[in-house]
């Protein structure tokens, strides 16, 4: 069958985790034909890795850069835009609201329609749809209850930040989604949009894929993001209801951990519909070191990003060095542009905290086993994951692992190694130390931690899931469905701009 593969900010053109997992995916699976369709920041990103022959087509749907070619139709919004228009916004402004995800999702079809033969992007930054969003802002504030726009005045400029950012977000509704027997998006979000599309313009079964939490990852990021509080509210409301909607109208939800699944049925995902299947690994590429480093060393291994949270790493080596001042820090794993602001934040950090010659980047390495090899022990510092294979990968050569406990972090060590609280530097230096200084529980720990990354992790297991989920699909039968709609919502045929 042809399964039409969904990225965002991944595979083919960045490394990471996710793109590890959807590499092993078509390559594990060479039975079927791939076509990726990746939401990418701009059309001219060059691949980060070579495609199996089973990979038939790559399209990028860029959502940053020039906007979208236009379609008949002009500048402006048409009348029935505007009337799909409020009711996406009255949403957005009241996440909470008792209809708000259904409201949500109706308009989001409807706007597809509209996208496929109209200037969606023009009809989003006209002055009538600003003046609907700043009206929006202001009614739910008055009602009885709304703290959080209660007082808050939303200015023009709010308005307009909030309604660019959401007209690049909305991109890939303008995008013609093509045939395949299986969607499967690899995070939701904004390429869950074409899946979305992909069910409403062929009746296209969709298949959602979590690694870590979307939504958790937009409320983290906007926490400490520019924009003011009216934007990043706008922003998190239109997140909130983008992934409920998908969890709503996903066919099947897989997730990497069952951690995972709490925040999916909270957000709206049937149970019926949920299974964790885990990331796999080959394990025989993951084999223990004859050695040790001569230097108490840690080893971290992956994307740098804010995600992982390498700040505080750097300040648990700061505490780690005080007590080991022989001991070593080596990061491995690459930004992703060489001017990346958070590379430069941690390097400046490493400079301000005096660890210069003791704390490395090394930049990218030839195969992830040497990364491990290259540590007494090996760290994850994040504050959102999934089921990261760094973790697994590290278990499987034999390593004694310390890990913050966020996402399926548990799941995975188990007992094979030391959790920490996210953002504790302390207490993550006092876990670094007593392994650094213990090699009898090192051995222990490195023992246990590849035995259950033999048992529970391999990829072999993971295909075969994913092929089961493919096959029971892939046979239903397929009804082209217009999305949902009521009373407001007018099929395709009726959009016609005006």
């Amino acid at each position: 069958m042809k399964v039409a593969l969904l990225t965002e900010g991944t595979y083919p053109f960045h490394a990471g985790g996710v793109s590890v997992w959807c590499d092993q995916l078509v390559r594990g699976l060479p039975e079927h034909q791939f076509h990726v369709v990746a939401v990418t920041s701009d059309a001219a990103l060059a691949l980060a890795t070579r495609l199996p022959r089973n990979v038939v087509q790559v399209t990028r749907v860029p959502v940053w850069g020039s906007a979208p070619p236009q379609r008949r139709g002009g500048q402006g919004a048409s009348r029935r835009f505007l009337e799909v228009y409020r009711h996406f916004v009255a949403s957005v402004v009241n996440p909470d609201g008792e209809d708000a995800v259904p409201r949500f999702a109706e308009s989001l079809a409807a706007m597809y329609r509209y996208g496929q033969e109209a200037n969606l992007g023009a009809a989003l930054l006209s002055n009538e749809a600003l003046g609907q969003l700043s009206s929006a802002w202001h009614e739910a504030g008055a009602r009885p209850g709304r703290s959080r726009s209660r007082g808050v005045a939303i200015s023009f400029a709010d308005a307009l930040t909030a309604a660019d950012l959401m007209e690049h977000f909305l991109r890939p509704l303008s995008f013609v989604p093509p045939e395949a027997d299986v969607y499967h998006a690899a995070s939701n979000g904004l390429c869950a949009l074409i899946g979305l599309a992909a069910k409403w313009q062929h009746g296209v079964p969709l298949v959602l894929t979590e690694h870590g939490i979307y939504l958790r990852e937009r409320y983290l990021s906007n926490l400490d993001g520019p924009g003011t509080h009216v934007v990043k509210s706008l922003l998190l409301g239109f997140f909130r209801l983008l992934s409920s909607a998908v969890y709503e109208q996903a066919d099947a939800i897989r997730p990497a951990s069952d951690y995972n699944q709490r925040w999916q049925i909270r957000n709206g995902a049937d149970p019926r519909r949920i299974g964790t299947i885990y990331n796999g690994i080959d394990v025989s590429a993951f084999t223990p070191a004859p050695g040790e480093p001569e230097a108490p060393t840690i080893s971290w291994l992956g994307r740098i990003d804010p995600l992982k949270d390498l700040e505080t790493l750097i300040r648990t080596f700061r505490h780690v060095k005080e007590r080991l001042p022989e001991a070593r820090l080596r990061i491995f794993g690459s930004a992703p542009s060489p001017g990346d602001r958070y590379l430069s934040a941690c390097m400046d950090l490493v400079a301000r905290l005096r660890l210069n010659g003791s704390a490395r980047f090394e930049g990218r390495v030839a195969h992830p086993a040497d990364a491990y090899r290259a540590g007494t022990i090996v760290a994850l510092s994040s504050v959102s994951e999934g089921l990261p294979f760094t973790l697994i990968e590290a278990m499987a050569s034999g390593k004694a692992v310390v890990a913050t406990r966020v996402g399926g972090v548990r799941e995975a060590v188990g007992d094979a190694g030391l959790l920490v609280a996210p953002r504790d530097d302390v207490g993550m230096a006092e876990a670094c130390v007593r392994l650094l200084t213990d090699p009898c529980l090192r051995r222990e720990l490195g023992a246990r931690a590849r035995q259950r990354a033999l048992e529970r992790f391999t990829v072999e297991q993971t295909l075969e899931a994913y092929r089961g989920v493919y096959r029971q699909l892939g046979s239903s039968v397929r009804t082209p469905r217009p999305g949902p709609q009521d009373a407001r919502m007018a099929p395709s045929a009726a959009w016609r701009p005006t």
